[in-house]
Order: structure tokens, then C-alpha cells, then sequence
């Protein structure tokens, strides 16, 4: 499996350009910076089937109805920079979704730990039977 990143997923990648909010002052209001990424993740052809699948189930909740991942930035006041941001974030999503989780091997307790609980429950058992008081001792 080559890395997500040698791929060259941004040839499948759309951009849009959309006016961003936050700091820049006046040039907010005139420049359009923030990027707006789309990934279609079932037609992609640089992704393997199984691939796919994976990433359709993990990012089942970023995916939208139309088959779209969506990643957006508008850290920097240069398009370009915001773009660069956008494709980095997508892929690092990609690389996350793509992570396969360890098997968790089941182990045993040991025999000594079992009966040291044992022994540490029984120890304080007898420790608060001692502090109770006998009914005929209200009288």
C-alpha cells in the first residue's frame, strides 16, 4: 500500500473559493480565501475498493449525502496557503480513517493477584464486622 499523500489525490480534489471570516480586517470583506475542498471518495480511481469501504465507514458522519468529503480552511490570508492547509487536512483525515487497530490480545490474571484481591477483600471485611455493634448491645 503506497502512502495517501504520493497518490496525488488533488487531481480528483475540487476547490472552491469562498469569502472567509475571522482576521484580515477589510480584506475579508473583499478577497475570497478560504478553500473549500470536495472529495468524492467512491469515485475516486486512486483508492483501492477496500479503501474505500473503510473510509466510507469511519467518515460515514463527513461524508454527505452526495458521496462528498468536505474539508475546509481559512487559517491564512492567502488563498494559496488556505488551499495547501485544505489538501493537508484531507489527507491526514484520510491517513487517520485508513489506521488499522491493533487486536487487542486477551490475557489472564495470575493466580497470585487473584488471591491477593482475595485476601485484601476478606482483610477489610473483617475490619468493618469488627466495627459493627451487636443488636442486644442497644439495649
Amino acid at each position: 500500500m503506497t502512502a495517501i499523500r504520493e497518490r496525488g489525490l488533488e487531481r480528483e480534489c475540487s476547490f472552491t473559493a469562498a469569502r472567509s471570516s475571522g482576521p484580515g480586517g477589510q480584506n475579508v470583506n473583499k478577497v475570497a480565501t478560504k478553500i473549500e475542498l470536495a472529495f468524492h471518495v467512491i469515485n475516486s480511481q486512486l483508492l483501492s475498493d477496500e479503501e474505500k469501504a473503510t473510509i466510507s465507514e469511519k467518515l460515514s458522519t463527513k461524508i454527505n449525502e452526495d458521496g462528498y468529503l468536505k474539508v475546509s480552511s481559512s487559517e491564512s490570508r492567502s488563498q494559496a496557503a488556505n488551499k495547501e492547509a485544505a489538501l493537508e487536512k484531507l489527507y491526514d483525515t484520510l491517513e487517520k480513517a485508513l489506521i488499522k487497530p491493533k487486536k487487542r490480545k486477551p490475557t489472564k490474571m495470575p493466580k497470585a493477584v487473584k488471591e491477593q484481591i482475595k485476601a485484601t477483600k476478606r482483610k477489610t471485611s473483617e475490619k468493618k464486622a469488627s466495627r459493627r455493634m451487636d443488636k442486644s448491645d442497644w439495649s
